[in-house]
């Protein structure tokens, strides 16, 4: 029920036919979409996506629908957040996260949304299953509370909680030559 903009970030290495290919699939669903062209051209490149987004944000009062009820307990919120976001079939938790449940429903800091700190790689817990596989559970093994910021964090393996990074940054190509010039930005 609520409003969709798909922004299609264009970078130097698309293809006229990977772009077209996008903009039929997004036409085929019948979703609004903006080619965004900020990498390229800056805040100039993003007008159009920006103008789309507005235009939405004031004719469609979407009704808010929670995914689960924040009250629930942290496996409810868990599973729900697997079975109907990831597509998987479910959680296991380690004992170790067990007792960090029990824990945190002990100080009553269990009410609060719950954040999953897991693979970018897959919608499941492991990096080798690319995409959307189906047929996995999630195997919680740390549940924490990032009380300033109002979650629950809830990881799967040791990876670092910051931002995703590509496999190969795209920092890993720039420099500065001997003559103080930068390359490898694009």
């Amino acid at each position: 029920g609520l409003p969709v903009l798909v922004a299609i970030n264009k970078f130097a290495s698309d293809t006229p036919a990977e772009i077209d290919m996008l903009l039929q699939k997004c036409a085929s669903y019948g979703v609004e979409v903006s080619l965004n062209e900020c990498w390229e051209k800056g805040g100039e490149g993003g007008i159009d996506m920006a103008h789309k987004l507005v235009g939405m944000l004031e004719e469609q009062k979407p009704q808010k629908v929670e995914l689960y009820d924040v009250n629930d307990s942290i496996p409810n919120k868990l599973k729900a957040i697997v079975t109907k976001i990831y597509g998987g079939d479910g959680v296991t938790f380690t004992p170790n996260a067990k007792k960090q449940i029990k824990q945190l429903e002990d100080w009553g800091l269990d009410k609060l949304p719950v954040c999953v700190a897991k693979t970018q790689y897959s919608l499941s817990d492991n990096p080798a299953l690319l995409g959307a596989p189906k047929g996995f559970k999630i195997n919680v093994q740390d549940v924490r509370v990032s009380n300033g910021a109002g979650f629950i964090v809830c990881q799967t393996s040791n990876i670092m909680v910051m931002p995703g990074l590509p496999k190969k940054p795209a920092a890993l190509k720039m420099d500065i030559d001997n003559n103080g010039k930068i390359y490898g930005l694009f």
